[in-house]
């Protein structure tokens, strides 16, 4: 089970960050993922970092997020910075182990 919380109200150029706790020991989870979805939108793929903190991301948002994880607290974060208005958008973090779940969103708003 993943439970994402952090986001809320911004400003553009500010910065937030999110968090993805895990029930269980995320060493067990060979990836964790952050997507985004725009209200009618396909969901996006955001960022991953792999067990072995392999991390990738997304072209729009490379330079700006960082994924990182700490293990001991079995939570993975992705901080924003440099936040732009179309970044705004429901995050989900998502674990890549057996045939994966979800976490429930959480709401970034970048107001102009």
């Amino acid at each position: 089970q993943l439970q994402a919380s952090g986001g809320g109200l911004v400003q553009a150029g500010g910065s937030t960050r999110l968090s993805c706790a895990a029930s269980g020991n995320i060493n067990n989870i060979n990836y964790i993922d952050w997507y985004r979805q725009v209200s009618g939108k396909q969901r996006e793929w955001v960022a991953s970092i792999t067990s072995g903190a392999i991390k990738d991301y997304a072209d729009s948002v490379k330079g700006r997020f960082t994924i990182f994880r700490d293990n001991a607290k079995n939570t993975v974060y992705l901080q924003m910075n440099s936040l732009k208005p179309e970044d705004t958008a429901v995050y989900y973090c998502h674990a890549r182990q057996g045939s994966g779940y979800w976490g429930q969103g959480t709401q970034v708003t970048v107001s102009s």
